[in-house]
């Protein structure tokens, strides 16, 4: 399992976002590190800290580093020179505390360093989404037209196993931050492609991998979802996902 660093100029602001996260992570999330203030306990960083706080955590799955502003960005960029270990590091430019629960959640699940990297970076997709047509939000403007992008394709399962659960969300904030984190935790311990479609929606199917997926379908109380899945551990993640669901996550 990958590591993370957080590095801040407040460790009292890194702490509650440290303990926010975890309270996201289930029994067993990845262990997390905090570089923040100056040695003499002022407001500020310290790029040797980092770098000790790096080699401390280190593992071979790599460690991601998450900053919040600043000096902090250029601590972390020094500090790569002075760390010991031989473990890939990663420096992240997520959102700080959107950024870090999305990290805990996903490398709780087995996720690798690219793919914990790739999932923090759209960390604030999930509050775009839901704000959209929100009273006192600006619409944002047209960006430029671009060339499409190529996408990666998924490999195919190496079963035909394929499982569907239709079921309601009972959850009283619906599926949000926590019932989310319990979603993708419970995906990643399956071998299968899972994915979850709001049916009173027109939004596309999200990653049942992906917290910031979840998050961005904006699933409310009372919402029929329908919950596929593909691949050799197919029925088993979806007898756990559907009693999930019963129970509203634990929640209830």
């Amino acid at each position: 399992m990958i590591s993370i660093v957080v590095v801040s100029h407040s460790p009292a602001l890194a702490q509650a976002a440290v303990d926010l996260a975890l309270e996201m992570g289930g029994d067993a999330p990845p262990t997390v590190r905090i570089a923040a203030g100056t040695s003499d306990g002022s407001t500020g960083t310290d790029a040797v800290a980092i770098a000790a706080a790096i080699d401390e955590v280190a593992t071979p799955d790599g460690v991601l580093v998450l900053m919040d502003l600043g000096s902090a960005i250029l601590s972390a960029g020094m500090a790569l020179e002075f760390v010991s270990s031989d473990a890939a590091v990663r420096l992240s430019d997520a959102p700080f505390v959107e950024g870090l629960i999305a990290a805990v959640v996903v490398a709780a699940s087995g996720a690798s360093l690219d793919e914990v990297d790739a999932e923090v970076r759209r960390a604030l997709d999930g509050k775009i989404a839901q704000l959209e047509g929100a009273p006192g939000r600006k619409a944002a403007a047209e960006p430029p037209a671009a060339a499409p992008a190529e996408t990666a394709t998924d490999p195919a399962p190496a079963t035909s196993g394929v499982a569907v659960f239709t079921g309601v969300i009972r959850n009283p904030s619906g599926l949000h931050a926590r019932p989310a984190a319990v979603f993708v935790k419970t995906v990643g311990r399956y071998d299968a492609k899972v994915t979850i479609t709001d049916l009173g929606s027109d939004k596309a199917p999200a990653s049942g991998a992906s917290l910031i997926s979840l998050m961005s379908l904006g699933v409310t109380q009372g919402a029929k979802v329908r919950i596929d899945a593909s691949g050799p551990q197919a029925q088993e993640v979806i007898g756990e996902l559907e009693s999930l669901v019963a129970q509203g996550f634990g929640e209830l």
